[in-house]
């Protein structure tokens, strides 16, 4: 056998519950490498990406605290195809350097699996040749609305736009090796079909 982890790839669209998803992996010893959270740690005060984001966008953006308003530079990405270009060319870079960190990190402890928490994973080109097998978690389309509007407080156009962002519902489908429903009140019915998984991911 191998001693090379299992890399697996999980996603899916915003407010389908793919964090509780990873969270209980961590629990059932993977170990979770976050996208969202590095891309978040990028942008926070004094974060890696801020002096590059000041220098394409601006200092309208940022507080003079120094700190970014991401509700605003969310705005004017969504409705320019260019400014989410620039500032996917700065987050990008950064993002992929501390996941290849991490990932190294991971590997080096010898854990048997790596989970790789990726919103936009079907999206990327990088993303699927690098990965032995995806987990989708998915919900309906309403259900993902009520979700962020509930966690987030964003208005129903805002959670849309995230949406058209990314990829439809049926690409990411297509894009399984395995699919977890998430639209069960119960969400303890949810992690046992997640663990039922479990010897398909190395764990």
């Amino acid at each position: 056998m191998s001693d090379r982890a299992l890399r697996l790839g999980v996603s899916g669209g915003i407010g389908s519950g793919k964090s509780t998803v990873c969270k209980w992996l961590a629990e059932m010893g993977a170990c979770v490498v976050d996208a969202d959270a590095i891309s978040r740690d990028c942008t926070a005060t004094n974060g890696a990406a801020l002096p590059a984001i000041r220098a394409a966008f601006g200092s309208a953006l940022f507080s003079r605290d120094g700190e970014l308003d991401r509700r605003q530079l969310r705005s004017m990405v969504f409705e320019d195809a260019s400014a989410r270009k620039s500032l996917e060319s700065i987050l990008h870079p950064l993002i992929a350097a501390e996941i290849d960190r991490q990932t190294a990190l991971a590997q080096a402890r010898g854990v048997s699996c790596i989970a790789f928490d990726i919103p936009l994973l079907v999206e990327s080109p990088r993303w699927r040749k690098n990965l032995d097998r995806v987990l989708i978690v998915d919900c309906q389309e309403q259900t993902q609305i009520e979700r962020v509007m509930q966690r987030s407080g964003l208005e129903h156009v805002e959670v849309q736009q995230i949406m058209a962002a990314q990829s439809l519902r049926r690409t990411r489908l297509q894009a399984a090796d395995f699919v977890l429903f998430n639209d069960a009140a119960n969400l303890g019915e949810v992690k046992a079909t997640l663990s039922a998984m479990r010897p398909f991911f190395g764990l």
